[in-house]
């Protein structure tokens, strides 16, 4: 028992000669530790999930220290305030740490009226996060409301008229498929598809302008760049090459094998 209360007391000090203010662990600590860290006013937060205390180092500017023997000063982080929250008619604790070294580190707190609510927040906030991550890893732009698609199917019809064969059926099919993307937009704001799609195409061509969408909103123009209507390229190209994708695999299939022949 004594040689345990010597190395608490020798972990505590090495703490303490750092100039740490404040301990965060992954894992949690015994009572010992716990009254010894308190007597040396040094408060300890523990039960720091691995992903959480990665996100405190970087917000902080701290290391992770994974022995007490390796804890310096250069390795300590940096936030002006901490403390603790109270929210909610259940009173859910939380522990905050503000004006961090990285002030680019923020966290998105959620609540909702339920369970489903705060899920379906949850998902759309991850959506608008990967398209500004694509956003940042390239910079290129379509636009959108059907445009992009519409666009598209004008070039791959105009060049099936220089295939020969049986590929030109197929290269007029794959037109065909990205004309159902501007005529589905169509049909869910509550236009007539086959009437918006013929439309937009026919201003394309007339204006060569392939920036003329599905105007879904009503507005004075269909310009999808006037609209301020785009997606990010890259995930235009992932959307269709996964669907071309898709199609390929089911075409590989040549029979299907039914239960009912073997009863």
């Amino acid at each position: 028992q004594e040689a345990e209360k010597k190395y608490f007391n020798d972990m505590v000090d090495r703490v303490k000669s750092s100039g740490a203010t404040l301990v965060i662990c992954q894992w949690g600590f015994d009572d010992e530790a716990n009254y010894l860290l308190l007597k040396n006013e040094l408060p300890a937060i523990r039960w720091v999930g691995g992903v959480e205390i990665e996100l405190v180092a970087i917000a902080t500017g701290g290391r992770i220290v994974p022995r007490f023997e390796e804890i310096s000063s250069e390795k300590l982080g940096y936030a002006k305030r901490v403390r603790e929250m109270a929210f909610g008619t259940t009173r859910d604790r939380m522990v905050v740490l503000e004006e961090c070294k990285s002030m680019k580190a923020v966290t998105i707190f959620v609540r909702g009226g339920n369970k489903m609510v705060v899920e379906e927040a949850k998902r759309s906030l991850h959506d608008a996060l990967c398209i500004v991550r694509n956003l940042v890893r390239d910079n290129r732009i379509v636009y959108g409301g059907g445009a992009a698609e519409v666009a598209c199917s004008l070039a791959v019809s105009a060049a099936a008229d220089s295939i020969a064969g049986q590929e030109q059926y197929g290269v007029r099919a794959f037109a065909d498929a990205l004309d159902s993307i501007p005529m589905a937009l169509a049909e869910n704001s509550g236009l007539q598809p086959i009437e918006t799609l013929s439309h937009v195409k026919a201003q394309q061509l007339r204006e060569k302008n392939p920036r003329v969408g599905v105007n879904c909103m009503n507005m004075a123009t269909e310009d999808m760049k006037e609209q301020n209507v785009f997606e990010a390229l890259q995930s235009k190209k992932q959307q269709l090459q996964h669907a071309t994708q898709m199609v390929k695999m089911v075409l590989k299939i040549d029979d299907v094998i039914q239960p009912a022949q073997y009863e």
